[in-house]
């Protein structure tokens, strides 16, 4: 078989798969009760009823709204909106905006509508395709298959992952399981069935599992629960209070950091690869020592991608802490922020090993060259093939 129709196939598969998961429900929770969800159209609002304490606003928010699609599309309909006071999750609406809302049907009429914030879907879903037509048109075949993967991992992630924790399953060995397909697949997405695609998910797995085996023992040491996690104990009291929330925390970080090391993995593992293809002579010594010196300028610009991921996340937070005057010595010994440490300092010791990790593995693979009598491999922009596996050879030392 071809390398485009084995690139082909693979990715096929990929998209069956996400295609599937799509229709799976490992959860088993009962749904929500609800109703008909529309695009709603906001005439008037009254605000007689809204209590204000200074810039906090509380009680209901009653509107009129105009059904935009949906069974009932054109009719007017009132909706409450119940303001709670918490900022980050009330919304006060103005008239001309287009919500979402979520209505029940009496006797062929809408009723007990409710607003669910303001209507993003189409923006969400545009910017989504927006994105995946920059991958296509900046990288091509390559830039089709990371789209491909991102859906993927999406699905992973909110059919499997997700689900399976709620089930009760482990969650560290559930997190490094999900964690190893999401880098198998992206890898070799990416990286394709070739050497430098097994390169970089060795590499990668070898990171995640350093950073999984400090993680928790730091956590312990830190006497870190996961209940610092935002919405954790409304998990709790949703109906799972059996979860294990530190094990999940463990795993969270784990997962957070995978994107990086995998990134980091790819680079080295490409560096490898061009370096082979360029100076098939060279040793395994040199060929090993050459990656380290690419290895540590990336490395050197990797280890505060962490640091600013995280860090701009929680801005309000830090700034609440500079605001109140408290010393630093109380906002590093707080329990969510020494979480936030946690989860960068361990996370950064998966992104900084993984480029000696990925540069041993491939090192070793690349010692060997894998021959057939008719080489079906990838052609490099030299002309020369860039080293996949192949049926029916057979493994030779390297010059």
């Amino acid at each position: 078989m071809s390398f485009l129709r084995r690139e082909l196939l693979f990715s096929l598969i990929i998209a069956a798969i996400s295609f599937g998961l799509a229709f799976i429900d490992l959860a088993g929770v009962p749904k929500a009760p609800g109703g008909t969800r529309c695009r709603a159209l906001v005439t008037s609002v009254d605000n007689n009823s809204v209590r204000v304490n200074l810039i906090v606003k509380t009680n209901a928010q009653y509107l009129m709204v105009r059904l935009l699609d949906g069974p009932n599309k054109g009719k007017e309909v009132p909706v409450v909106n119940m303001l709670t006071g918490k900022m980050e999750l009330d919304e006060f609406y103005e008239p001309g905006k287009v919500i979402l809302v979520e209505y029940s049907t009496v006797n062929g009429q809408p009723a007990n509508a409710v607003a669910r914030g303001y209507y993003r879907l189409r923006l969400e879903l545009f910017l989504i395709c927006l994105f995946c037509a920059l991958l296509l048109a900046v990288a091509g075949v390559t830039g089709l298959k990371a789209a491909l993967s991102f859906i993927f991992s999406a699905m992973v992630l909110w059919k499997l992952f997700f689900p399976l924790l709620l089930r009760g399953f482990p969650p560290i060995s559930t997190g490094l399981g999900i964690v190893a397909l999401l880098i198998g697949v992206i890898c070799f997405a990416v990286g394709g069935l070739t050497r430098r695609g097994l390169a970089t998910f060795a590499g990668s797995m070898l990171g995640v599992l350093l950073t999984c085996g400090l993680g928790v023992w730091f956590t312990d040491m830190f006497r870190l629960h996961g209940a610092v996690r935002p919405f954790a104990e409304m998990l709790l009291y949703s109906g799972y209070p059996n979860l294990r929330l530190t094990d999940i925390f463990v795993a969270s970080v784990s997962i957070a950091c995978s994107g990086a090391v995998m990134d980091l993995a790819m680079d080295i593992a490409a560096t490898m690869d061009e370096l082979k293809i360029r100076h098939p002579e060279i040793g395994l010594v040199e060929h090993m020592r050459s990656g380290l010196r690419v290895g540590r300028a990336v490395v050197g610009t990797m280890t505060t991608t962490l640091l600013l991921a995280y860090s701009g996340s929680h801005i309000t937070m830090f700034m609440v802490f500079l605001a109140k005057g408290l010393p630093a010595e109380n906002l590093l010994n707080a329990p969510f922020v020494a979480a936030e440490v946690l989860n960068i300092l361990v996370g950064s010791f998966g992104v900084v090993t993984v480029a000696p990790f990925t540069i041993l593995v491939s090192g070793l693979l690349y010692r060997f060259a894998w021959k057939t009598d008719s080489p079906d491999t990838e052609p490099a922009e030299g002309g020369e093939p860039s080293g996949e596996f192949a049926a029916g050879g057979h493994l030779v030392e390297a010059k």
